[in-house]
């Protein structure tokens, strides 16, 4: 029996691990792959405090080597399903059932892919899911970005304060973000939109160097030279394993405590519901969740 289990290991998981130990919480980190965090797929990060410029792939290891050396447990792992027994949580996994007083899920969320050749080869090579990671890298040159939502145009518009030239390329012939968003869009000169298109490959050798475009109308076929592509078709939360209250896309509803609608059970990270899916919100996150969770682990413990 552990105090508490923390589903997930990229920046809220340890973070609320590092917390959680130094709350003398006996505190075990469940993770399934080797390297964690979406983070750990960016080039460079130079938004995070304390690290002018860092590859995303360092930055996780430095929080894995802070988290061991503070005493955090790492069990290399794959949780199916979590099970709600009241005063205890059972988590089951491949390597079978471990039990907490408390839970923290911090399982992230993966971008949704457009599953066309060419997006994971050259993934950190001119292929992104996030303007404001990799953004400044594109400095006077040429971007698309892929979708229509509130989240393709708001990093249309960042793309459009850095790069020469932004293209928009959405499936249908109108956006689906808010009026407010696409009345900035419109009205930024250097941002232009390619309606009733689809991206159908990303080429390039070492770095992006053009996409194959389908009109979905005409059939018509094209390709276009481009610097970078930055998709934003969606975003899927890793959170099947756990039934708690969720959003009807399955991220975790949470209080500002981070509680879920199951005592005992938090949420951090991408995978809950929040406005901003960035490293320093995670962390935040993470810090708060173990608060938290160290307050219900107490509570419980003493009415016991």
């Amino acid at each position: 029996m552990y105090d508490l289990i923390i589903i997930g290991g990229g920046p809220a998981g340890l973070t609320a691990a590092i917390y959680a130990v130094r709350y003398g919480l006996d505190t075990v980190v469940l993770e399934k792959n080797v390297v964690s965090g979406q983070i750990a797929t960016a080039q460079r990060v130079e938004n995070y405090p304390g690290f002018p410029s860092i590859s995303g792939m360092e930055l996780m290891q430095n929080f894995k080597v802070h988290a061991e050396q503070a005493g955090v447990i790492i069990q290399n792992t794959n949780v199916s399903s979590v099970r709600d027994e009241g005063g205890k949580k059972v988590v089951i996994s491949d390597d079978g059932e471990l039990e907490g007083l408390a839970l923290i899920v911090a399982t992230g969320a993966n971008p949704k892919r457009l599953g066309v050749a060419g997006e994971s080869e050259l993934l950190t090579k001119g292929v992104s899911y996030c303007a404001t990671c990799d953004g400044p890298f594109f400095a006077g040159q040429e971007v698309i970005v892929v979708g229509g939502g509130d989240s393709a145009i708001t990093d249309a518009l960042i793309l459009a304060d850095i790069a020469d030239k932004v293209y928009v390329i959405h499936r249908r012939d109108e956006l689906r973000a808010c009026s407010l968003l696409q009345k900035r869009a419109f009205g930024k000169e250097n941002i232009s939109f390619i309606w009733d298109t689809a991206v159908q490959e990303i080429k390039g050798r070492d770095l992006v160097e053009k996409v194959v475009l389908k009109n979905l109308k005409t059939d018509d076929i094209t390709e276009m030279k481009i610097d970078g592509v930055f998709i934003y078709v969606g975003i899927d939360p890793n959170t099947s394993m756990v039934d708690v209250d969720k959003t009807d896309v399955g991220f975790i509803r949470t209080d500002e405590r981070l509680k879920s609608s199951v005592d005992g059970i938090f949420a951090a990270g991408d995978c809950r519901r929040t406005s901003v899916w960035q490293v320093v919100t995670a962390v935040s996150d993470g810090a708060v969740a173990a608060i938290s969770a160290h307050e219900y682990i107490t509570s419980l413990k003493s009415d016991n």
